[in-house]
């Protein structure tokens, strides 16, 4: 019988990290002869994305939240002063557009929440009736004066 040691994580190539072992190197270059050749690994996270990182644990429902979370927080939004999809997350609600270098507060995880949209809604709708109410009482005092005469009985 051979007996072989087994190899502890320091004695493992380089593209292995840890206790998980997970193997971080995207690409492997094998020599046949005198060819060599680059040889892609097979994509292991592609129904998990970015969870991928998280391997079993935590259950898969809170991954999948977390998954929405995470690409939601990655990803690039457009910028309401100049129009490319240039904004990305600094830190914490703080957003950067790279086109026009405007600074933005917003959500932790998106640019927008949902609570700031119906307040948006809100101001935007009694901006309108306030400037409705305006013009219908410039419209009264340009009306005729029995037609205001009858409104004041």
């Amino acid at each position: 019988f051979f007996f072989f040691k087994q190899k502890t994580a320091y004695e493992f190539l380089s593209g292995l990290v840890g206790s998980e072992m997970c193997i971080r190197d995207r690409y492997q270059r094998r020599v046949h002869g005198d060819q060599s050749q680059v040889c892609t690994m097979g994509k292991r996270t592609h129904k998990v994305g970015i969870c991928g990182k998280f391997g079993t644990r935590y259950g898969a429902s809170l991954r999948k939240m977390i998954k929405k979370f995470e690409e939601s927080q990655h990803a690039r939004y457009t910028c309401p002063f100049c129009g490319k999809t240039a904004i990305k997350r600094q830190a914490v609600g703080i957003w950067k557009c790279r086109g026009c270098s405007k600074l933005i507060a917003g959500g932790a995880w998106e640019l927008t929440t949902a609570p700031a949209l119906a307040v948006k809604a809100t101001v935007h709708r009694l901006k309108k009736v306030k400037i409705g109410a305006t013009k219908s009482k410039e419209d009264k005092e340009q009306a005729h004066p029995i037609y205001l005469s009858l409104i004041h009985i």
